[in-house]
């Protein structure tokens, strides 16, 4: 095992008198290229290139000497630290740290970032990302080869963002650059590259938060909110004791794309979005979309709203995580599960409607569950009985499907 390993951050700043002295000691570096070809690197050190991680971190275990490993930015922020003290290689380390590429690129923007949602883009984790800047109005998204802002921009189709693209942040090359989300595809990007992407309202500086990005407590409480804060006159699908079951059902959080089939006022679209989600509200009633849209917006909510008919006007949306449908019956809840989200719910008036939706679900593969929701609503000064409820609440969920 190596005597001993040190972990260096670089940010294009010159080296600390601490990182110097490692790496005058070290009889192994790793590291890119351009860390490689620092003249501080021992020429008699033997040289990793860094590809896979997990790779370097076996070749360091194994290596009987002293090891330093550069990497950019601060390395224990989404960066080689975590693998290296994996279990699997019994490595201890000590780290050399340098400001994180996040940190640079809002310095360079000249933005506070202690709101901004921080996510990584890697191919399998794309749309992931995607959705949380569909949802958030500052994100930071760390890119990869194929998860880049082309690649954003791409699936951001139909939301509107302004993108701040560092690229090779600390280098000569260093560039930044703003455009729009639909004109980042429009050209070729160097990597390493973070993309700070922006849209709807942001904070003003004069509010100081108590925790770094989204903070949980803005907002009033509760997971629904009352039929008052959505102008009252909801219809059956979307009282609270309904959108509370829907939503403990769907259990939608950052990351996920929902879609909400007949948004009718909002509820629903805009407590999703409250949860963290990114949201796709859908009506074929323009006054509906216009009710969701107010919505959202006193509530300070990010979601695209479309107009048109399900469930034709599904085919172009994105792929959801979960769906609600609140109109178009077992027509649209089978179109919906031709889509394979991980979750469905929906509701039905009567119980002949409840079965014939739960057999199509079943015979899309979903396992089904049904529960006939009764509430009452009583006028506490009297007493008295003022408004009674009667739904049946059907869920459906993929079978071994994670998030």
């Amino acid at each position: 095992m190596a005597d001993r390993v040190t972990v260096i951050g670089w940010d294009g700043s010159p080296l600390t008198d601490a990182a110097r002295a490692a790496l005058g000691a070290a009889t192994l570096v790793a590291g890119a290229a351009h860390h490689l070809a620092l003249p501080e690197v021992p020429p008699a050190a033997e040289r990793i290139r860094l590809g896979s991680v997990s790779l370097a971190a076996r070749r360091i275990a194994a290596h009987r000497g002293t090891a330093v490993v550069l990497a950019d930015g601060d390395p224990g922020f989404f960066g080689v630290v975590r693998t290296l003290r994996a279990p699997e290689f019994g490595l201890e380390v000590e780290v050399v740290p340098a400001v994180s590429s996040v940190a640079a690129a809002f310095a360079r923007a000249g933005m506070p970032w202690d709101d901004a949602e921080v996510v990584v883009a890697h191919p399998r984790t794309l749309r992931r990302a995607v959705n949380v800047c569909r949802a958030h109005t500052k994100v930071a998204v760390l890119t990869s080869p194929g998860a880049g802002p082309a690649e954003l921009g791409l699936l951001m189709e139909g939301v509107h963002r302004s993108f701040v693209i560092c690229e090779e942040l600390g280098t000569e090359r260093e560039q930044v650059t703003v455009v729009t989300s639909d004109k980042a595809a429009d050209h070729t990007w160097r990597d390493p590259n973070v993309v700070i992407v922006i849209g709807g309202p942001v904070a003003s500086g004069d509010s100081a938060g108590w925790i770094a990005g989204r903070n949980p407590s803005a907002g009033p409480r509760g997971w629904t909110l009352p039929a008052g804060e959505y102008g009252g006159d909801l219809g059956e699908g979307e009282r609270e004791p309904v959108r509370t079951g829907q939503l403990a059902r769907l259990g939608p959080g950052l990351g996920d794309l929902v879609w909400d089939i007949g948004c009718g006022s909002g509820a629903f679209a805009t407590d999703a979005a409250r949860a963290g989600a990114a949201v796709i509200a859908v009506d074929r009633d323009r006054h509906a979309c216009a009710r969701t849209d107010a919505a959202a917006r006193r509530q300070g909510v990010q979601m695209q709203i479309v107009h048109g008919s399900a469930p034709q006007i599904l085919e172009n949306l994105p792929e959801p995580d979960v769906v609600r449908v609140g109109g178009g019956g077992a027509a649209v809840v089978s179109a919906v599960a031709d889509r394979r989200p991980q979750r469905i719910v929906t509701h039905a008036a009567t119980r002949d409607a409840a079965e014939l939706i739960g057999r199509n679900l079943t015979e899309h593969g979903y396992r089904v569950e049904c529960a006939l929701l009764q509430s009452v609503e009583l006028d506490t000064q009297a007493w008295t009985e003022k408004e009674r409820s009667v739904a049946f609440l059907l869920s459906g969920v993929l079978p071994a499907r994670g998030r």
